[in-house]
Parts: structure tokens; sequence; C-alpha cells
């Protein structure tokens, strides 16, 4: 039995089994032609690999091009894990919605400790296939997490659930079907290296290969778990240094709106069948043969050059938008952004920093805010445990996430210019923030 499955028609026969029922139940979302190119390009490279391995520069390119784009991948994420853990969170309560499943609440529960974990690993295993170690291990892993992620973010794509994947972070934002494509490359590459494993050589005497393999696990989850505890080293978000909150309020120079079309779902009530029109040819008037379901507005064209800020609002506890006079105030302002109130960090170190910013910022006329998106309840119960009497304002929690990557995070504004931030672990003085920041 052993035998008969190592053999070639074994491998083929079951491949081409796997490929047509792939191609059966795949939905419509993906064009036939192109799913039958990338299933006939995989059983090529599958059924054939003594074409690819007698050409060891395919190996040596497929092994840099992967190794590299997992270690470029990892670290963007690890650059900002919180951030990541925002998008596991986002797949899970997809998935909970879609099945039901409760099982997908614990893993939103422990999405931070996933995405530390997701990322590092990104970076072990790309640093391992360079330096060819432990390259059946290292296959394996890789080629479980590409499928993994091909399918994840296919059924993103194909169902429209979760618009932006998060796979290299806020630095270059893929939609979902682009996200899609490079999983289908990087699948390509990776099946290249499988069959081609015999092409990949260590490149130190084993002594070595262990020790800097250590040492690169060591860093890989030493960084996420720093930018977690700190800020992420590199900001790509609208929310930096220097940004002016305003500004990126504006839309660009070639700015042209988002178009939508208004789709109209019908069933036919003499067989069933359920039908999509648009405003032209809707069967509005024939109500004998069709019944409607459902309207939607579809996205048939994004928008140009939009705003980079776009959902950006403060209001007060009573319900009244006061961003404007907020943004355009001339003076200094202290914002401390707490998105989710029960989640916030009320150790009595950082609640001690902030009093005494408070206290001492007061003295100067420099207003202390807090922004929230929880409501009043929480928030009486929170300033009762904490001591604090500062006045608070609502915000949009995805907002609130985005603006900084800490819970509380406080930053410094005038005149709706991000002057600077800092982590709550990091929060300096008053007197330093006043002599370096407040000239």
């Amino acid at each position: 039995m052993k035998n008969i499955l190592h053999t070639w028609w074994f491998r083929l026969i079951s491949s081409v089994l796997v490929a047509w029922g792939i191609y059966l139940i795949c939905p419509p979302c993906l064009s036939k032609q192109a799913l039958l190119g990338i299933l006939i390009g995989l059983l090529f490279i599958i059924n054939f690999p003594q074409w690819i391995s007698k050409f060891p520069i395919i190996t040596h390119i497929a092994r840099a091009l992967t190794g590299s784009l997992f270690i470029f991948s990892g670290f963007i994420k690890a650059n900002d894990p919180l951030g990541f853990s925002y998008k596991l969170e986002e797949y899970f309560e997809v998935f909970k919605g879609d099945t039901g499943w409760a099982l997908f609440d614990t893993f939103a529960n422990y999405s931070l400790e996933l995405a530390i974990f997701i990322c590092a690993l990104e970076m072990i295993l790309g640093f391992t296939l360079l330096i060819g170690y432990q390259v059946k291990w290292t296959l394996w892993l890789l080629m479980l997490q590409i499928v993994f992620f091909t399918f994840l973010t296919f059924y993103s794509a194909c169902f429209n659930k979760v618009t932006h994947c998060g796979c290299f972070g806020d630095f270059i934002p893929l939609k979902a079907w682009q996200s899609f494509w490079k999983d289908i490359a990087l699948l390509f590459l990776i099946t290249i290296l499988w069959v081609s494993q015999k092409n990949i050589h260590s490149l130190f005497v084993e002594m070595f290969a262990h020790a800097v393999s250590v040492v690169a696990i060591i860093i890989s989850f030493a960084i996420p778990i720093y930018t977690y505890n700190h800020l992420p080293f590199f900001d790509f978000r609208p929310y930096h240094k220097g940004s002016n909150i305003l500004e990126k309020m504006k839309p660009g120079k070639n700015y042209q709106p988002p178009v939508y079309e208004t789709r109209f779902k019908y069933q036919n009530l003499k067989t069933g069948e359920i039908k999509e029109f648009t405003l032209k040819d809707y069967p509005w008037q024939d109500s004998l043969t069709w019944k409607w379901v459902s309207t939607e507005n579809i996205l048939v064209k994004e928008a140009v050059d939009p705003p980079k800020i776009s959902d950006f609002a403060i209001k007060t506890l009573n319900d009244e938008n006061i961003t404007d006079s907020l943004l355009n105030s001339p003076n200094y302002q202290f914002w401390i952004i707490c998105y989710d109130l029960k989640k916030t960090n009320t150790d009595e170190e950082t609640i001690s920093k902030l009093k005494d910013l408070q206290a001492l910022a007061q003295k100067d006329n420099v207003p202390v805010i807090l922004i929230t998106a929880s409501g009043k309840d929480e928030i009486e119960t929170f300033l009762q445990k904490t001591g604090l009497h500062l006045p608070v304002l609502n915000a949009d929690g995805i907002v609130l996430k985005t603006m900084i990557r800490s819970n509380p995070g406080i930053i410094l504004v005038k005149h709706a210019t991000i002057i600077d931030y800092w982590h709550y672990n990091d929060l300096p003085s008053y007197s330093v923030i006043k002599s370096k920041d407040m000239k």
C-alpha cells in the first residue's frame, strides 16, 4: 500500500480528482476559465516535478521570492500586531455570523496572541527557507499556511465579507481579490519548492544554522511584543505625527466620487428562480410573474483620490457634533483615546500618569479630553473607578482604534495637527512634553 501511494499514477489520479472537486464546488464569483488555469498550472507542477527539478535556478528564484515575501509580510504585521488583531477579530465575527459557531468567539478573545504568533511564524518560516534550515518542516508549514490564507482571502473576496485583508497592514492596503491573487502566486511558488526541495540546501553548517535560527525565533517574537507594548516603529496610518486631520478629510485634486448601482432581486413565481435586475429592466409592473425579494446598492466603481480620513466625527454625550470647533481650536489639546473603556488599561501607574498630566496641563489652560466609543453608563463607571475628572466625548470605535494603537493612548493636538502621541507605557511627564512639543 505504501508503495502505491508513492507511484506517479496514484499522484496523478488523486490530484486530478481533488482539482475536479474544487472545480465543481467553486462558487461562480471566480470565473471558470481563471479557476481552470490555476488548477491546470498546479497539476502540471505536481505531476511533472522532473521538469522543474532539472533547473535549480527555478527553485532558487521561488525560494528567494517566497522567503523574502514572508519575512516582509510578517515584519509589516509585527510592526502593528494590535492592528492585525483587529483584522483577525473582523474575520472571526464574519465566520461566527455565517456559521453560528461559538468557537469563533473564543478565537476572537485570543486574537492578539494569534496575531503575534502568525506574524512571528511568517518571519521565522521566511528565514528558515532562505537559509535552508529544517526544509521539510518549513515547507509543510508554508503550505498549510498558504492554503489556509488562500481560502480565507477567497471567501472574503467572493462573499464581500472583509474588504481589506491586512496582509501588509496599512503600508500596502490590499483589497480582497488582490490579496487572493497574491496568495495564488505564493501557492504556485511554494508548490514549486515542494516538488523541487532536493535543490534546497542549507547555507550553513548544522550547529551555526541552529544558532542563527534560535536568534531569528527570538527576534521574530520580540518585535511584535515590543510594538504592542509601545507603538509601531513605522506609522502608515492617516493619523501619524504631523498629520493635519482637517487636510486629510479633504478629497484629492483628482477626486471622483464612488459609483453605486441599485439592483433588485425578484423571484419568479412560476419557476422559483431568483433573478437580479437593475433600474432599467426590473419587472415592477409584472406582479403576476415576479415577486420582489430584496434591494441592494452595489459599488461598481470605487472613488478616485478620496479623502484619507472620511469618518472622523466627535460628539458630546448628548449627540451634538463638535468636530469643527474641536479641530479648529488654535490651542494645544490632549486627547486621551479609549475606544472601549471596558478594555482600557487602568493600572495604578497609568492612571497616576493621566492624573498628573491633567493637573499640570490645567494650570496652563491646556484641555485634557477623554474620547471614547463607550456609552454613558460605562463612562460613569470608569470615571468612578479611576478617580479621573475629565470632560468626555464620543467617537466611532473603529476611528479611535485607527488613531492610536494604545488603550488608553494620548495624543497632543493643535489646530487639527497631531503634534505627538504616546502609548500609556511611554507617557513622559508634562514638563518633558511642554519643553519638547509645546513651543
